[in-house]
Parts: C-alpha cells; structure tokens; sequence
C-alpha cells in the first residue's frame, strides 16, 4: 500500500521532487520558533519580577519576614 504514488525508493531522490510536507518552508519555521522563543522569556522575565515584587512587599512588614525566616530554618 502506497500514499505517495513511488513503487520503490531504490531510485535517484532528485528525480522525485519533495517527500516531506511543506517544503521549502524551513526558514520561515526558524524565524516563528525562534520568536515565540523570545516572546517566551520575555513574558518569563516580567512574570517573575512580578512574583518577586510581590514576595517583597509581603516580606515588609517585620513580623512576618520574622516568621518566615523562623519557619525558613526549621527546614
């Protein structure tokens, strides 16, 4: 049972033309994976400095920094 219309790979691939899916579509791949890659870390980065933020200003107040730091050292 044949998909692809070739009876044998025992032949010149030139000659065949392409064998895979979208083809010639390589480069433009690259460039959209490589900047849903930056966008990525770029939403990672101000999600954490959010995070931290946060963390900070809850760790303010004297007492509960006290506390963490108490229950910090149980570990």
């Amino acid at each position: 049972m044949s998909t692809t219309g070739i009876e044998s790979w025992a032949v010149d691939l030139a000659n065949i033309g392409p064998i895979y899916p979208f083809q010639g579509t390589e480069v433009l791949m690259a460039i959209v994976g490589i900047a849903l890659w930056i966008v990525w870390h770029i939403w990672q980065m101000r999600f954490e400095s959010r995070s931290y933020e946060e963390e900070r200003k809850k760790l303010q107040d004297p007492k509960i920094l006290d506390r963490a730091m108490r229950d910090r050292r149980l570990d």
